[in-house]
């Protein structure tokens, strides 16, 4: 079962949605699939992280000198990046509370848009104005990048999972406002989650070197027409 209902993400942020702890997906750094991209000088500022979360993406950009902007609807999150970005002494990182479907004030600004494991959280009837926005905001040939969670990630059995999109899912909805150039398969790396007395198998994913869980995915790279 998927649920379309918005999830709390203040609370998750402040260490009482259910977690034990941080949230899984905090995992101290960038994703290793995203990390990739700028080992590769695949991006370019100004970028917008998009559901910045404590925004390990935006911090490891801005300590290489990048501008970045990292907006998320959780007060919690954006303050602790915020304060994480002081205490690191970086400068060309800033973090605002908005609503990453509805957001403005930023119109063919950015070159670059990262989706760290975003997209497959909002509801369905949220990824249209979700994709209008950023588009909105992305300057011509703006590229995105987008890491989401695809078929086999969750037990089916697992209640309010997110969304586990296909390839063309994901290609049939991003391309009616950017130019898809490609989809790969890709991981999600996560902390251990513990499920006492679960009802139900987990699936048996891979770890990586940290000992976090490999979550298939799919990477998403597309570009701003123009």
């Amino acid at each position: 079962m998927v649920s379309d209902e918005v999830m709390d993400w203040e609370n998750a942020y402040r260490e009482e949605g259910g977690f034990g702890g941080p949230p899984p997906w905090n995992i101290g750094e960038p994703q290793p699939e995203l990390a990739a991209l700028i080992e590769q000088g695949k991006i370019r500022s100004d970028i917008l992280d998009a559901g910045c979360g404590h925004a390990e993406l935006s911090l490891a950009l801005a300590g290489r000198g990048y501008t970045v902007v990292g907006i998320d609807v959780a007060p919690t999150a954006v303050a602790a990046a915020s304060a994480a970005a002081d205490k690191r002494g970086l400068t060309t990182a800033t973090f605002v509370v908005d609503d990453i479907t509805s957001f403005s004030g930023y119109d063919d600004r950015f070159n670059t848009i990262v989706d760290s494991t975003l997209f497959h959280s909002l509801p369905v009837d949220a990824r249209e104005p979700y994709l209008r926005a950023v588009h909105r905001a992305a300057a011509q040939g703006a590229a995105l990048y987008m890491l989401v969670f695809t078929v086999g990630a969750f037990p089916p059995e697992f209640e309010f999972k997110p969304h586990e999109l296909t390839e063309s899912e994901l290609r049939d909805a991003v391309s009616k406002h950017w130019e898809v150039d490609e989809i790969r398969p890709a991981f999600i790396h996560a902390n251990p989650i513990e499920i006492p007395d679960a009802p139900f198998p987990m699936p048996r994913h891979d770890a990586d070197d940290k000992g976090r869980l490999k979550f298939p995915a799919l990477l998403l790279t597309a570009h701003k027409a123009g």
